[in-house]
């Protein structure tokens, strides 16, 4: 057992427990009232008690009142390279508002950073309910999402070759669970940022109550199939509207994936011609995603940029080194890390698109930053120049940033997170 030292207020401690099954409910109704209290159906419910982490969860009491939750899922991150590298998903994060600015958060953070080391995943990852809480944890974003209103009655696709070869079925959402996991694996180690999941997570994709689709159709479930063969799939609803000039219905997309150029296309042309709906809506795509240089008019498709995965080093070396470099770099980092100090200090990072070192050093120093800035170029889709010129990385020699920059980025496209959780 953890205890959190006394808080700024000089008020008791709180006591930091591992999450047993006797106290799921209370533990998880206690998360549900710190974002906002709304009820989940009972489905919902059942599914997230089935893969609550618990030997990786823990809670904050203050004597008999349990006052703060965290836990940390264990997936695989996709980096850049390919490689599959082990990842705490933290998750489930939470203070109850009557014990803020008692050190609550920082002491659950500091316990659970402590954890993910010695269970040896060198990355921790989140997606914040709020972007300003968790840099001052060493937490950066990483990867941004794409959302997009698209008025499908004015723009249209114009799709590749082959894209016809491409036939399209609906099928039962819940009966083909396992087929569209099995092109969801097939697209995880082509993206950096992408999650290989554990069994049990393709039936939260598909939850669909009633209370939660805002007078949308249930969820529905397209296949997309070349040479008999399974290559792509999408979940949607439709949300009908009319007016006194006629339908004016939205689709709403929640889930698109595909191995190949043309079963996508094929997916997004489907999307763009259903019937009685004059726009698209879709959230959190990838920055570079294909579409965008399919359609006759972009302005029509309103695009927003919203961040999506902060990515956090938790053994600098190791993750460094789980990762390849898309240009050869050879730099000393300066790393700036209070909250874990074992980080801090000199590292050279050696490495190319065929593999990488990184060791802790003496030499001099190229670069400079925090963790932070680490976490936000972990995965290639921010740029330590564009970090630099915010004033947050310090190049000590001339050239190394140039050299990093280049290296950092990804050749396999924009980082893309495609689910939270």
């Amino acid at each position: 057992m953890t205890t959190e030292a006394t808080g700024r207020t000089g008020l008791p401690a709180t006591d930091l427990r591992p999450l047993l099954r006797d106290d799921w409910d209370n533990w998880y109704d206690t998360l549900l009232r710190a974002f906002g209290g709304a009820g989940e159906s009972a489905e919902e419910r059942a599914l997230w008690r089935d893969v609550t982490p618990y030997e990786r969860s823990f809670g904050a009491w203050d004597g008999a009142e349990l006052v703060g939750t965290a836990g940390a899922f264990d997936f695989r991150l996709t980096v850049p390279g390919g490689a599959s590298v082990p990842t705490a998903g933290v998750t489930m994060v939470s203070v109850s508002a009557t014990h803020r600015r008692r050190g609550v958060l920082t002491s659950m953070m500091r316990r659970q950073l402590d954890d993910i080391r010695t269970w040896g995943d060198p990355l921790a990852v989140l997606t914040a309910s709020e972007p300003a809480i968790y840099g001052r944890f060493g937490y950066g974003a990483a990867t941004f999402g794409l959302h997009a209103e698209i008025d499908t009655s004015r723009v249209r696709l114009s799709v590749p070759a082959g894209t016809d070869d491409v036939r399209l079925r609906y099928a039962e959402t819940g009966a083909v669970l396992d087929v569209c996991e099995a092109v969801y694996a097939r697209t995880v180690p082509l993206r950096a940022g992408m999650l290989a999941r554990r069994p049990g997570w393709e039936r939260l994709g598909v939850l669909d109550p009633e209370s939660e689709r805002g007078g949308a159709s249930p969820l529905q479930c397209v296949l997309a199939e070349r040479d008999g063969e399974i290559t792509g799939y999408v979940r949607y609803r439709v949300k009908p509207k009319w007016t006194d000039t006629g339908h004016n219905g939205e689709v709403l997309l929640t889930d698109l994936a595909a191995v190949d150029a043309v079963s996508e296309a094929a997916l997004w042309r489907f999307l763009f011609g259903i019937d009685l709906t004059t726009s698209l809506k879709v959230r959190g795509r990838p920055l570079d995603e294909a579409w965008q240089h399919l359609v006759s008019d972009i302005r029509r498709c309103e695009l927003r940029v919203r961040d999506s995965l902060y990515v956090r080093l938790v053994d600098v070396g190791a993750a460094l080194a789980a990762r390849t470099y898309q240009a050869p770099v050879d730099v000393v980092l300066d790393v700036e890390d209070a909250f874990c100090p074992w980080n801090a200090g000199r590292w050279r990072l050696s490495g190319d698109a065929k593999g990488a070192v990184c060791s802790p050093t003496t030499d001099a120093a190229d670069l400079r930053l925090s963790v932070r800035e680490l976490g936000a170029a972990y995965l290639g889709g921010v740029s330590l120049g564009s970090l630099a010129r915010a004033g947050r990385v310090r190049e000590l020699r001339q050239g190394a940033l140039t050299e990093a920059s280049v290296g950092f980025g990804s050749a396999s496209g924009e980082p893309w997170l495609p689910h939270g959780f």
